[in-house]
């Protein structure tokens, strides 16, 4: 298990570009008391300052079974792991959770998040949670680069948005600026 710090967003430090496209992160929407969740790995997404606070913005497609948790819970995390984990992200991201408990095929272990409903893993190194403040669709009519849905959206199924507001972050000493 990793000792993470509870961190402030200005301390948060993290090369946003390879963390998401290259060591990917667990997005994980439900409840922890109940039991009720689903993960899937994420490789896209964004970390920033809107609206007067920090955010992370990700997107989930129409298929996913990700997508009946994060569209009914009001929160999500956002879990980064050591690459000897990179097993448990792949499975994660190439299995669905209807027909099978993934996250305890993956060997991961669910723990309680500080100040959200949502759950962390007791493996991550990071660990980002989220209370959505917006949700929205793409749409191909947005789009000014049209190949965009033409290269990514062949069957139409364009991503849905989410936007949360960064409550906590923990983190182990490599994340601290």
């Amino acid at each position: 298990m990793n000792e993470r710090l509870s961190i402030n967003p200005e301390q948060f430090n993290s090369n946003l570009f390879e963390l998401f496209s290259q060591q990917w992160f667990l997005l994980t929407a439900g409840d922890f008391v109940s039991g009720e969740v689903n993960t899937m790995t994420v490789s896209w997404g964004l970390l920033g300052y809107l609206w007067n606070r920090p955010v992370a913005t990700v997107v989930v497609r129409p298929q996913r079974w990700t997508m009946k948790f994060i569209e009914k819970y009001d929160s999500f995390t956002l879990s980064a792991f050591p690459e000897t984990m990179r097993g448990a992200l792949e499975l994660c991201g190439s299995k669905s959770g209807r027909g099978t408990n993934k996250i305890a095929d993956a060997g991961l272990t669910m723990i309680e998040s500080e100040h959200i409903d949502a759950p962390g893993f007791a493996e991550a190194e990071l660990i980002i949670e989220c209370r959505k403040l917006y949700t929205g669709e793409l749409t191909p009519k947005g789009f000014s680069n049209k190949n965009i849905p033409k290269e990514i959206y062949e069957q139409d199924d364009f991503h849905k948005i989410f936007i949360g507001g960064i409550e906590h972050i923990s983190a182990i000493e490599k994340y601290v600026n």
